[in-house]
């Protein structure tokens, strides 16, 4: 039979899949030591989503996050689980974070970084796979993930960065997905 009511129940642990510097799977590791000095490669994803006008969505990660909180990304960010194919996963994710599923989901080459978060002392080392797509149902945001979501032109998007605190692979992840931004949405991003 189960525990009794109030029983401290750890949080289950969340692996991510660690990789060498050719992409290749080579082995697991818990999510927050992946993120501790000196950190470990591993596998992680990038979604960027524009509406029907070519703006792009953008979130401010949750207050409640032990990584990043409060700083305004990409439409969604995370990691698949061991196995599971990137492309699932960041369809999967955005979908749990923002409340709805990507209309048009595509791949937009993969970019490594070694970036340290000074603001929390862990460090992203992550082989990133990059998408680009578009979103056109309503958003609803979980609010455990997502404080705030913005649709922003590339006017907008640049004085946003310059008065507020953004994530520290978001110029990394937002310059390797470019290419093929721009070819989505036609604007001079």
């Amino acid at each position: 039979m189960g525990g009794a009511r109030g029983d401290a129940r750890p949080a289950p642990e969340i692996l991510l899949e660690l990789v060498d510097d050719e992409g290749l799977t080579i082995g697991t590791a818990e999510k927050l030591s992946a993120h501790q000095e000196p950190g470990r490669l591993h596998r992680a994803f990038s979604v960027f989503l524009f509406d029907t006008e070519g703006r792009m969505l953008l979130q401010r990660r949750a207050l409640g996050k032990y990584h990043s909180p409060g700083v305004w990304s990409n439409t969604c960010c995370g990691h698949p689980y061991p196995g599971e194919a990137p492309f699932v996963a960041a369809a999967r994710r955005t979908a749990e974070e923002l409340g709805t599923a990507p209309a048009l989901l595509r791949e937009a080459g993969t970019v490594r970084y070694d970036l340290p978060d000074a603001a929390s002392g862990l460090i992203e080392r992550e082989w990133n796979h990059l998408f680009v797509g578009v979103v056109t149902a309503p958003l609803r945001p979980d609010p455990e993930e997502v404080d705030d979501a913005a649709f922003v032109t590339p006017g907008e998007l640049a004085a946003l960065r310059a008065e507020r605190p953004f994530s520290v692979w978001f110029e990394t992840v937002f310059q390797g997905a470019l290419p093929t931004i721009r070819e989505l949405t036609g604007l001079d991003w």
